[in-house]
């Protein structure tokens, strides 16, 4: 581990303060950034701990929600609004990591935590852009079952790992970001990039940006909403893909309907394409599986992972044509 130097911020102000300062990191629960710095993936000259900033979880004017950058994995799975509110946001919190991660890891850091590639954590040999820009992509020939099939290039194929931010993604969460020129919103949308040929750059904040907030917009039919999770094993493993969904019914027919996708890009994947296919028409499976093909127009599977193209399609059409069956 690179020497560092450590300092605690009591507030947002001072913490920006600290960040803005040289080469630094902010320091929440810490459960992906010490291992990068073990790995000496991360070589921060300052870790700024955050984890006194204030952060909560309140209601907003219009009927939505604010959660505070800090607020703990856990405490936000189970909180009511979000239980009741927007399901597939709980749902999708508790099929990551362990619950003893849950409880450290804070929202900003699960954002904020980078690829799970294997080739990104060897650092004895393997080729990875993401770690060390311009030195080659060995999971495009090598070990890829887990890697992207939508928005990669031909410089990284890696996956974003976080279950929170798929389902932050379809719920149109916007991001409260402390920076140089004062606070700014950015949707969450927006926050992470497609690799193209800078895949080390995992985000468009700029240096010493401090997440301080995520906001939920008011979405009432997000009441009836699901996450699901594929992976190897029940426990404790990363997607090989997942689905988050919201869907509106009128009649039998999708009034409206929020899609996002999970293990299958750089970054938590908006199903825009199959929403569009999908408002104003029937809710029946052929649809659905129509949608999801519609998503999937411009998949590229590797050598290993060409069985997530329909898996997707299928999970996809199964989860809706579960939030169907539950509003029949």
């Amino acid at each position: 581990m690179t020497p560092f130097t450590y300092a605690r911020a009591d507030d947002a102000t001072a913490a920006h303060g600290l960040g803005a300062t040289g080469t630094s990191a902010y320091l929440g629960g810490g459960t992906n950034l010490v291992d990068l710095m073990r790995e000496t993936i991360a070589r921060p000259e300052t870790l700024v701990d955050v984890t006194r900033l204030a952060g909560g979880i309140e209601d907003t004017d219009d009927g939505g929600l604010l959660i505070g950058a800090s607020v703990r994995n856990t405490a936000l799975a189970e909180h009511i609004a979000v239980r009741t509110r927007y399901p597939m946001l709980a749902r999708a919190i508790l099929a990551g990591a362990s619950p003893q991660i849950r409880n450290m890891a804070t929202v900003g850091g699960n954002m904020l935590q980078r690829t799970r590639c294997t080739y990104f954590y060897d650092t004895d040999g393997s080729r990875c852009n993401k770690r060390s820009p311009g030195s080659g992509c060995d999971a495009v020939e090598g070990f890829n079952r887990n890697h992207a099939i939508l928005g990669a290039s031909a410089a990284c194929v890696a996956t974003h790992p976080s279950d929170m931010c798929v389902a932050l993604t379809a719920l149109d969460a916007e991001v409260h970001i402390l920076g140089a020129t004062g606070m700014r919103t950015i949707p969450l949308a927006d926050l992470h990039r497609l690799p193209d040929d800078r895949p080390d750059v995992d985000t468009t904040l700029l240096p010493g940006d401090l997440i301080t907030a995520i906001a939920l917009p008011p979405l009432p039919f997000a009441s009836r909403s699901a996450y699901r999770k594929v992976r190897d094993r029940s426990s404790y493993a990363f997607a090989l893909i997942s689905v988050a969904a919201a869907l509106d019914l009128d009649g039998d027919h999708i009034r409206d309907v929020r899609i996002a996708l999970g293990g299958v890009a750089h970054k938590p994947w908006r199903a825009h394409k199959a929403e569009a296919a999908l408002r104003g028409g029937p809710a029946t499976e052929a649809a659905f599986l129509a949608a999801a093909q519609a998503e999937l127009g411009d998949a590229q599977a590797l050598r290993d992972n060409g069985f997530k193209v329909p898996l997707v399609a299928r999970t996809l059409a199964a989860v809706l044509s579960d939030l169907a069956g539950d509003m029949a």
